[in-house]
């Protein structure tokens, strides 16, 4: 299985199969607007502005497991990001990433990549990145800089 064998809901309602991004380099990202780390939203942006043409696409997930740091609405969630952070790349509705009821992407995404002590997530801004064939090649830390991901997305777009 590949991240293509799952859909997801974005912030406006729509179902999406990430088959839609067949053949693009994905990083994944649960997202917390209320984190310390929220400020990633920009850079992941800036990466997505400098490598989109180049095949490169941020789907954001928001989560509200790790102390309720992203309480609000779709409605609500995707005004902060664009009004914050200037976000366009696509964002989808809140899931959640650990535990039995994490959204069957996620389950697919810590059983490729495991965390250093873990399978499960540890905290918001997990990254992952999928080539472009769909598979899981790397996996990043919350405290991971998305700019300092660009040695490897580079080795994944030539």
């Amino acid at each position: 299985m590949t991240v293509y064998d799952y859909s997801a809901v974005t912030l406006e309602g729509k179902e999406v199969s990430l088959k839609d991004y067949a053949g693009k380099v994905l990083v994944i990202v649960n997202t917390a607007s209320k984190c310390g780390f929220a400020p990633q939203l920009e850079q992941l942006q800036e990466l997505y502005k400098e490598y989109q043409e180049k095949g490169l696409v941020i789907l954001g997930f928001p989560s509200n497991q790790f102390m309720n740091q992203e309480p609000g609405s779709s409605k609500e969630i995707a005004a902060v990001c664009q009004r914050n952070y200037g976000v366009s790349f696509p964002m989808f509705e809140k899931v959640k990433v650990n535990g039995p009821d994490a959204h069957p992407l996620y389950k697919h995404l810590t059983s490729q990549a495991s965390g250093l002590f873990t399978k499960s997530i540890k905290w918001n801004f997990t990254k992952f990145l999928v080539d472009a064939k769909g598979n899981v090649v790397e996996r990043f830390a919350p405290k991971t800089s998305p700019l300092d991901m660009k040695p490897a997305i580079e080795k994944q777009l030539k």
